[in-house]
Protein backbone atom coordinates (compact mmCIF):
# COMPACT_ATOMS: atom_id res chain seq x y z
CA UNK A 1 0.00 0.00 0.00
CA UNK A 2 1.10 3.39 -0.95
CA UNK A 3 1.35 6.41 1.32
CA UNK A 4 -1.56 8.41 -0.21
CA UNK A 5 -3.67 5.78 0.34
CA UNK A 6 -2.92 4.78 3.81
CA UNK A 7 -3.60 8.54 4.43
CA UNK A 8 -7.61 8.15 2.77
CA UNK A 9 -7.59 4.62 5.19
CA UNK A 10 -6.62 6.58 8.17
CA UNK A 11 -8.76 9.55 7.63
CA UNK A 12 -11.47 7.77 6.89
CA UNK A 13 -10.70 5.30 9.82
CA UNK A 14 -10.54 7.68 12.35
CA UNK A 15 -13.47 10.18 11.96
CA UNK A 16 -15.63 9.83 15.02
CA UNK A 17 -19.49 9.12 14.10
CA UNK A 18 -20.73 11.88 16.51
CA UNK A 19 -24.46 9.95 15.77
CA UNK A 20 -23.12 6.83 17.34
CA UNK A 21 -20.37 7.04 19.77
CA UNK A 22 -21.34 3.51 21.32
CA UNK A 23 -20.57 1.75 18.43
CA UNK A 24 -17.57 4.28 17.58
CA UNK A 25 -16.18 3.64 21.14
CA UNK A 26 -16.44 -0.26 20.81
CA UNK A 27 -14.50 0.44 16.95
CA UNK A 28 -11.46 2.02 18.74
CA UNK A 29 -9.97 -1.84 19.91
CA UNK A 30 -10.40 -3.40 16.12
CA UNK A 31 -8.77 0.35 14.42
CA UNK A 32 -5.86 -0.24 17.41
CA UNK A 33 -5.27 -3.80 15.73
CA UNK A 34 -5.55 -3.02 12.47
CA UNK A 35 -2.74 -0.37 12.78
CA UNK A 36 -0.54 -2.42 15.47
CA UNK A 37 -0.14 -5.07 12.82
CA UNK A 38 0.47 -2.52 10.14
CA UNK A 39 2.81 -0.78 12.27
CA UNK A 40 4.73 -3.99 13.08
CA UNK A 41 4.76 -4.72 9.48
CA UNK A 42 6.17 -2.24 8.06
CA UNK A 43 8.94 -1.80 11.07
CA UNK A 44 10.01 -5.31 10.28
CA UNK A 45 10.07 -4.16 6.44
CA UNK A 46 12.02 -1.19 7.64
CA UNK A 47 14.50 -3.82 9.53
CA UNK A 48 14.80 -5.70 6.32
CA UNK A 49 15.51 -2.63 4.21
CA UNK A 50 18.14 -1.47 6.74
CA UNK A 51 19.46 -4.86 6.25
CA UNK A 52 19.95 -4.68 2.67
CA UNK A 53 21.60 -0.94 2.84
CA UNK A 54 24.32 -2.67 5.16
CA UNK A 55 25.07 -5.28 2.65
CA UNK A 56 25.37 -2.55 -0.53
CA UNK A 57 27.06 -0.39 1.61
CA UNK A 58 29.46 -3.52 3.03
CA UNK A 59 29.86 -4.48 -1.14
CA UNK A 60 30.36 -0.75 -2.25
CA UNK A 61 33.68 -0.83 0.49
CA UNK A 62 35.37 -4.05 -1.37
CA UNK A 63 34.41 -1.95 -4.55
CA UNK A 64 35.75 1.11 -4.13
CA UNK A 65 38.83 0.10 -2.32
CA UNK A 66 39.57 -2.22 -4.57
CA UNK A 67 39.26 -5.56 -2.84
CA UNK A 68 36.26 -6.95 -4.72
CA UNK A 69 37.18 -10.04 -6.45
CA UNK A 70 36.71 -10.07 -10.62
CA UNK A 71 34.12 -12.99 -9.64
CA UNK A 72 32.07 -10.57 -7.53
CA UNK A 73 32.41 -7.56 -9.84
CA UNK A 74 30.89 -9.99 -12.86
CA UNK A 75 27.91 -10.95 -10.68
CA UNK A 76 27.18 -7.33 -10.20
CA UNK A 77 28.13 -6.09 -13.95
CA UNK A 78 30.59 -3.79 -12.51
CA UNK A 79 33.93 -2.62 -14.18
CA UNK A 80 36.89 -2.37 -11.77
CA UNK A 81 37.10 0.71 -10.04
CA UNK A 82 40.77 1.97 -11.42
CA UNK A 83 41.29 4.89 -8.96
CA UNK A 84 43.82 4.03 -5.90
CA UNK A 85 41.90 6.19 -2.73
CA UNK A 86 42.24 6.65 0.46
CA UNK A 87 40.16 4.17 3.01
CA UNK A 88 38.92 7.54 4.67
CA UNK A 89 37.59 8.11 0.69
CA UNK A 90 36.32 5.27 0.03
CA UNK A 91 32.75 6.79 2.58
CA UNK A 92 32.41 9.77 0.15
CA UNK A 93 32.38 7.51 -2.64
CA UNK A 94 29.65 5.61 -0.99
CA UNK A 95 27.66 8.32 0.29
CA UNK A 96 27.47 9.80 -3.67
CA UNK A 97 27.31 6.06 -5.32
CA UNK A 98 23.85 6.33 -6.99
CA UNK A 99 22.68 2.62 -6.05
CA UNK A 100 23.59 3.49 -2.42
CA UNK A 101 21.44 6.64 -2.74
CA UNK A 102 18.47 4.70 -4.28
CA UNK A 103 18.40 2.11 -1.48
CA UNK A 104 19.12 5.09 1.05
CA UNK A 105 15.88 6.60 -0.10
CA UNK A 106 14.04 3.47 0.18
CA UNK A 107 14.69 3.49 3.86
CA UNK A 108 14.12 6.90 4.97
CA UNK A 109 10.63 6.48 3.08
CA UNK A 110 9.93 3.47 5.29
CA UNK A 111 11.35 5.21 8.23
CA UNK A 112 8.89 7.87 7.57
CA UNK A 113 5.86 5.39 6.88
CA UNK A 114 6.51 3.81 10.27
CA UNK A 115 6.76 7.30 12.40
CA UNK A 116 3.47 7.50 10.32
CA UNK A 117 1.70 4.43 11.63
CA UNK A 118 3.49 4.79 15.09
CA UNK A 119 1.96 8.20 15.62
CA UNK A 120 -1.33 6.77 13.66
CA UNK A 121 -1.69 4.35 17.10
CA UNK A 122 -1.15 6.88 19.89
CA UNK A 123 -4.04 8.96 18.28
CA UNK A 124 -6.29 5.81 18.42
CA UNK A 125 -5.36 4.89 21.95
CA UNK A 126 -6.29 8.16 22.60
CA UNK A 127 -9.48 8.03 20.82
CA UNK A 128 -11.68 6.64 23.69
CA UNK A 129 -11.02 9.83 25.44
CA UNK A 130 -12.05 11.68 23.03
CA UNK A 131 -15.34 10.06 22.57
CA UNK A 132 -15.48 10.51 26.30
CA UNK A 133 -15.25 14.12 26.31
CA UNK A 134 -17.96 14.54 23.73
CA UNK A 135 -20.35 12.35 25.40
CA UNK A 136 -19.87 14.49 28.35
CA UNK A 137 -20.28 17.56 26.39
CA UNK A 138 -23.46 16.04 24.99
CA UNK A 139 -24.71 15.56 28.52
CA UNK A 140 -23.38 19.29 29.70
CA UNK A 141 -25.42 20.97 27.11
CA UNK A 142 -28.54 19.09 27.60
CA UNK A 143 -28.54 19.69 30.65
CA UNK A 144 -27.51 15.90 32.51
Amino acid sequence: MNLDELKVMIKKDLDIDQTALDAESSRTPQLHNKYLVMFMDEKLKLKRMNSELSVIRKNKWLYYTGRMSQEELTQFGWEPFELNILKTEADDMIESDTDYIKASEKVNFQEEKVSYLESVIKIVQNRQWQIRAMIDWLKFTQGV
